[in-house]
């Protein structure tokens, strides 16, 4: 008998908040006390005649957007907000044509008076079409950077955004790009699960760690076959210059480090602060000034060369990362699994990155966001630029083992998943735990303040 057709029979999202602030984990200029955050969505699944709870019930997809605390308030209400385009869609449809859907929730007009394509409400977009994703890989039975690697390019570019990006990049070029890309695909698939892909750690370089905590880090870091590493810095200059003295005698000359400033600086600000550390060789200045401001993007690289500007996390959608790469603003693109409107949008941006042949180097850390990016860089690598060149996935230590399929290190590399779907489930207990604000941890600890939540 075949299968039984499948629909979404429920929407569930989750407040989840870990503590990271407590151990100043994460913290920089900008945010000296995050606690990382998870505005979650399960889709479920169930047969068609409406059966549900047995065995037919299919698999789930999961996705989220990132927050540092407080924002879950407003993003899980975005997601919910977004519960009735999905409610009883036929399984099959929305993962054979993720950006049927996509287009339909970017179209949305009552949607896009909020943005268009920004803010809140598009990251709930990306977050609900994530899980969508996660649901499509898990019915291939492949992790998602295969499903991409192996898709025909037909089918890519018509999942890719590439509205208002006609004048740089068209579809005909976007196939060119992804056929040209083909070329070699099933060696470089092999190479990646002997290999893996090239990471960089963050982990010692928190703003708020002590110069004797920097140092142990960083040299834990070369110790764990890392060949970069990256410090904030942008709230004092004095205390910069020490870090970064500590940091590289740690580390020696030939391992780079890399900067973040996490948008704290005016242009010219930026110019003289990068300056003043230019005797550490840093390899680049991350998120130097506002992330909306392209011009000044370009007027910093000018003026701090041969330092790179890197920068991506909190770009808004693909229409800046455009204007980033015909202003020739950056050296470094760093998109974000979970900022932009999810996988379709993320598609142009790294199509976008190979047309100008600037290097990807994806924003991870957070919560979660080592768990989903590394699937966009490895199909990059595989099926789009062929090259790990200049090319390192960010990577944090902290909150993996609240993951179902936690991103694994080997040698300062990403292991390629093998788990189907785009690693984003967060186990059930750890969402008991950290839900805010009746899990376990919150509830114990807003008693303990008085029962008053923040």
């Amino acid at each position: 008998m075949p299968a039984p057709a499948h629909r979404i029979t429920a929407i569930d999202t989750f407040d989840i908040r870990f503590p990271t602030s407590r151990e100043l984990d994460g913290s920089d200029a900008m945010n000296p006390d995050p606690d990382y955050s998870a505005a979650y969505v399960i889709l479920r699944t169930g047969p068609a005649d409406g059966a549900s709870g047995g065995a037919d019930d299919g698999p789930e997809g999961h996705g989220f957007a990132f927050t540092i605390g407080r924002g879950n308030d407003v993003q899980v209400a975005a997601i919910r907000a977004l519960a009735p385009h999905l409610m009883d869609r036929d399984v099959a449809e929305l993962c054979d044509d993720p950006g049927a859907l996509y287009r339909e929730l970017t179209g949305d007009s009552q949607l896009r008076w909020l943005g268009p394509e920004k803010g809140v409400m598009h990251m709930a977009i990306g977050a609900v079409i994530n899980a969508v994703w996660d649901l499509a890989a898990k019915r291939q039975g492949k992790p998602l950077w295969r499903l991409l690697a192996e898709a025909e390019p037909e089918w890519l570019v018509a999942q890719a955004d590439l509205s208002y990006l006609g004048d740089v990049l068209t579809a005909d070029q976007a196939l060119d790009l992804l056929r040209r890309g083909r070329e070699g695909a099933a060696e470089r698939s092999a190479l990646l699960r002997e290999r893996g892909y090239p990471g960089y750690t963050t982990s010692p370089g928190w703003l708020g760690y002590s110069d004797d905590k920097l140092t142990r880090l960083a040299k834990e870091a070369l110790a764990d076959g890392f060949t970069q590493i990256k410090l904030k810095v942008g709230a004092d200059l004095a205390d910069d210059v020490r870090r970064m003295r500590a940091a590289r005698a740690a580390v020696g000359p030939d391992v780079r480090i890399a900067i973040d400033a996490n948008q704290r600086w005016e242009v010219p600000e930026a110019i003289a602060w990068t300056g003043a550390l230019a005797e550490f060789s840093p390899y680049w200045i991350e998120e130097p000034t506002s992330p909306d401001d392209v011009l000044g993007h370009a007027a910093i690289r000018r003026g701090v060369a041969p330092v790179k500007v890197a920068t991506g996390e909190h770009a808004q959608n693909r229409v800046i990362f455009k204007q980033l790469l015909q202003a020739e603003a950056i050296d470094v693109l760093q998109l974000d699994a979970a900022r932009v409107g999810g996988v379709n949008e993320n598609l142009a941006i790294l199509l976008l990155a190979a047309r100008f042949g600037v290097p990807v180097c994806p924003h991870a850390g957070g919560v979660g966001l080592c768990e989903l990016v590394q699937h966009l860089a490895m199909f990059d690598y595989v099926a789009l630029s062929g090259s790990t060149e200049d090319r390192m996935l960010e990577y944090v230590n902290h909150l993996h083992e609240h993951f179902l399929d936690p991103v694994r290190i080997r040698a300062g590399h990403y292991v390629a998943p093998d788990r189907p779907g785009f690693s984003a489930a967060i186990r059930p207990e750890s969402i008991d735990r950290y839900r805010y604000p009746d899990g376990a941890f919150w509830a114990e600890d807003l008693a303990n303040q008085g029962g008053v939540a923040e």
